[in-house]
């Protein structure tokens, strides 16, 4: 690590300690030659992802979108910020846990999944829109098949 000071290439660490609730780490540094200290932060600097729509095209994995989707099948239904946020953290990690480029289609099954252990009118929500409900019918065996799976489910 060069020195901010004299420009220096040789610092060595004095001190590390975890930062930013254990996502960083804190070094303390000296410089060897004009013993100047500094601090760094070192960071994971994570790939991006990517998203293979049904079409074929690619684009960057954005989780504002995702988000807004949790958002807009939640609305009205008290569910809290903390809540979303946690929701959305979770579908980005099972994305980066299958790899990048992702397929649109693991991205919107990660979302009903969330939603569906937090809230099932916000699940069947996103599930209209997600699989282009056309009419009640369609409604009817998404509640089918989700109590299904509450009857199936272990504590359930």
């Amino acid at each position: 690590m060069q020195c901010p000071s004299c420009k220096a290439a040789d610092t060595k660490v004095a001190d590390s300690r975890l930062a930013e609730d254990g996502v960083a780490i804190r070094r303390r540094r000296q410089c060897t030659t004009c013993s100047y200290r500094f601090t760094t932060f070192e960071r994971v600097d994570e790939v991006a992802l990517v998203v293979v729509k049904s079409d074929g095209r690619t684009e960057p994995y954005d989780r504002l979108k995702v988000e807004a989707g949790i958002r807009a099948a939640s609305k009205g239904r008290g569910i809290t910020d903390d809540a979303i946020s946690l929701m959305v953290n979770e579908v980005e990690d099972e994305i980066r846990s299958v790899g990048s480029p992702a397929q649109s289609a693991q991205v919107g099954i990660a979302v009903l999944d969330q939603l569906r252990r937090v809230d099932e009118v916000a699940y069947l929500r996103f599930a209209s829109v997600y699989k282009e409900f056309d009419g009640a019918a369609d409604f009817n065996r998404e509640i089918e098949l989700l109590t299904k799976q509450a009857r199936s489910a272990p504590n359930g």
